[in-house]
């Protein structure tokens, strides 16, 4: 059994929260509803407007963002709205009815070079995964059905999945120009038709889920964190638009060492050297003075 967790996280408005759940829930459909009328397609939905304050439920993918009322203060209710949503869900409640949901949404995936000639970077205009997963086999590959299908076509060498958008490493044997259009309306097709992009458990088993990765943070020593919370303010953003990712692995507090993992298009990337050492170590060298003398890389 897959075990929901849920969480609270606010947004620009004060009257709306979202309550994000660590697994998806729909299969990438939106549903919009504005009274308990309209919410007959959706028990869940409908559990909510039974409380006095609910008055519009939007779902979506991993979230259900509720807007209140000004009777209350989502401070004031908001954890109990998520523990109820929480135990609903690990019930086995239905969050849409299986005939009300839409058998196709409508969705584009283009296809965007990265500085990794052997990857390209396919971008939905949906979320497609709650973390990032990297596959280097069909093996691996076995808690994601769309990448154990992406391993079908031979010139495919690893698979890297973020957010909303899938990078594609390949062998030499074939050229971007003869694969590309095949690949963008195979990976566009499977997320139109509601497959299932990583198995609900997937996360979990690979030790990704959001409290997993809080624990692990927690674990580290104080200039780990330093390094971690730098990479993902700084670093991050840039690698994560080039198709690819830079994940910390260690600090040696004697030799001042960082080791970091570079997935997706950064692996193995012509380039990635340069900007390991112009980049990540002359960055780590100026934040944290005395602390940090080289960094280290290793290719997903």
């Amino acid at each position: 059994m897959n075990t929901f967790k849920v969480s609270v996280q606010e947004t620009s408005n004060n009257a709306i929260v979202k309550f994000e759940v660590n697994q998806f829930i729909t299969q990438h459909q939106s549903f919009e509803f504005n009274n308990i009328d309209e919410a007959k397609p959706s028990p869940l939905a409908q559990q909510l407007f039974y409380l006095p304050f609910v008055k519009k439920v939007y779902i979506s993918g991993n979230f259900v963002a509720v807007e209140r009322y000004n009777i209350v203060e989502w401070n004031d209710v908001q954890d109990e709205v998520a523990e109820q949503i929480e135990a609903y869900l690990n019930n086995g409640g239905i969050v849409v009815e299986e005939a009300s949901a839409p058998k196709k949404v409508p969705v584009t995936v283009y296809a965007e070079s990265t500085p990794n000639p052997a990857v390209m970077k396919f971008v939905a205009n949906k979320k497609i995964v709650t973390t990032l997963f990297e596959f280097t086999s069909i093996d691996d590959a076995k808690l994601s059905p769309l990448a154990t299908e992406l391993f079908h076509f031979p010139f495919v060498k690893s698979i890297f999945i973020d957010e909303n958008y899938v990078s594609i490493t390949k062998y030499d044997i074939a050229e971007w120009q003869d694969i590309t259009l095949e690949l963008r309306e195979f990976i566009r097709s499977y997320i139109e038709n509601g497959k299932e992009v990583v198995s609900p458990n997937a996360a979990a088993t690979l030790q990704k889920s959001t409290e997993q990765l809080d624990n692990q943070f927690e674990n580290l020593d104080d200039t780990s964190k330093e390094i971690v919370n730098i990479l993902e303010e700084y670093v991050k953003p840039a690698v994560a638009s080039d198709g690819g990712n830079i994940q910390f692995i260690s600090y040696n507090e004697e030799t001042k060492n960082v080791s970091v993992l570079l997935q997706g298009a950064c692996s193995g990337c012509p380039s990635s050297t340069y900007t390991l050492k112009s980049g990540i170590e002359n960055m780590l060298k100026q934040m944290l003075p005395g602390k940090v003398e080289m960094v280290e890389a290793i290719n997903g």
